[in-house]
């Protein structure tokens, strides 16, 4: 759990996402442990890996393309939560191809990126997209995919998307956490697996911040997919 945590965390400071859909998905594809625990561990120390990024970064944020996102992600987190209660308790099999297809539709947006576009989307889009994404960041902890397309389009420097992103998953893993604290269903064992994981995250984090990577994004891109694919696949594998 260790080393997915690091291979996660390494990934998430590289694009500023996926930590949760790697984490989640490969916990999942290997049956480490249930889907809805490896999802609280992934808001734990996604939580973390974000609040350490932020501390170690220079922060110039984009309140125009925050505040709707933020506002309807966390909307969108207590429905997925909700959602992931129902598919718990009624087709275990149904939550592993959710998972699946969320983690490899998102690996197909990422490797088929459209161009940038010349001007920037309505308000009214960003609304709609973080409402999504709060639905899949409560139910799996992973509100990647819709928020991190749609960014990754608009014309902006790729810094100020990843500072967005990470500010933005950041938040709604919080809340989440929140959420499922006060409903309960924070178990004990959830806690202390985070907490042997986080000096790891932690120190990925410190490491890639003082001694940034410089890969060609096009690379960068290749290997978060092929990681996404293959714990996609995975999972679907093991549910059909």
């Amino acid at each position: 759990m260790a080393l997915l945590a690091a291979v996660a965390s390494f990934c998430q400071n590289l694009t500023g996402f996926a930590f949760a859909l790697i984490f989640v998905g490969a916990a999942g594809a290997l049956s480490l442990m249930p889907i809805a625990d490896a999802a609280n561990i992934a808001s734990i120390l996604s939580a973390v890996n974000g609040l350490a990024y932020l501390r170690s970064h220079r922060l110039a944020p984009r309140w125009d393309l925050l505040k709707p996102t933020l506002i309807s992600g966390v909307a969108g987190v207590g429905l997925g939560l909700a959602l992931l209660a129902w598919l718990s308790g009624n087709t275990l099999h149904g939550l592993r191809v959710v998972l699946g297809v969320s983690i490899i539709a998102c690996a197909v947006l990422l490797l088929a990126r459209s161009q940038p576009r010349r001007a920037p989307s309505g308000t009214g889009v960003l609304w709609g997209v973080g409402l999504v994404s709060g639905v899949l960041g409560g139910l799996f902890s992973t509100a990647g995919p819709p928020i991190v397309y749609h960014l990754y389009r608009q014309p902006l420097p790729p810094m100020v998307v990843r500072q967005c992103l990470v500010i933005l998953f950041t938040v709604l893993a919080l809340v989440r956490l929140a959420s499922v604290g006060l409903a309960g269903a924070l178990q004990w064992s959830v806690v202390g697996a985070s907490a042997l994981a986080l000096p790891v995250v932690v120190g990925v984090t410190w490491l890639q911040a003082r001694h940034p990577l410089r890969l060609p994004v096009p690379l960068v891109r290749w290997i978060v997919c092929t990681l996404l694919l293959m714990a996609g696949a995975s999972l679907l594998a093991t549910a059909l």
